[in-house]
């Protein structure tokens, strides 16, 4: 709807009243709110009529104390718990050292030719016609055969495991 002199009007009698631009909207009909907000602002209007509001400053609440306690490895869910990663309470010891994995030729796979069941590490540099993809068989469900999950996937290093089992 077009502005009219009548709603021009009809808007900054709401405004003064200190109605909000959603309940404008509504009042006029055939507008958004983001509309009532650019038409009032490019007619200018600045002074509102006090709000409802008390502007003293709200109370703050006074929170109890938090207990130290010791962390849980369980962690809030929200959305679909079929998702939720699960978290084991016990680690291996410090991973040991992966060694670099020969690929023989035809295991090796493009993303042509790369399934579901091979493994999706990537070797080299995209841009290179030597570029490829592990292709060995995978572990369940990760994307990575067993060698390359175990790089893609490493515990938590034990300094920082340390502190927080000790702050608890």
């Amino acid at each position: 709807m077009a502005w009219t002199d009548e709603r021009v009007e009809l808007l900054k009698k709401l405004w003064a009243e200190g109605l909000s631009a959603s309940q404008i909207a509504g009042r006029l009909g055939g507008v958004t709110r983001n509309a009532v907000i650019g038409k009032v602002h490019r007619l200018g209007l600045s002074g509102r009529a006090t709000s409802s509001r008390s502007s003293a400053p709200r109370p703050r609440r006074n929170h109890a104390p938090r207990q130290n306690r010791a962390p849980s490895l369980t962690f809030g869910t929200r959305g679909n718990v079929a998702l939720k990663p699960s978290y084991e309470a016990e680690y291996d010891p410090a991973p040991a050292p992966v060694a670099e994995l020969v690929i023989p030729l035809h295991e090796r796979a493009t993303i042509l030719t790369l399934k579901e069941s091979m493994c999706r590490w990537p070797i080299g540099d995209p841009t290179e016609e030597e570029f490829h993809f592990c292709g060995r068989k995978k572990d369940g469900t990760v994307p990575y055969c067993e060698h390359h999950a175990r790089m893609a996937y490493q515990p938590v290093q034990a300094r920082r495991r340390e502190k927080r089992f000790a702050s608890g």
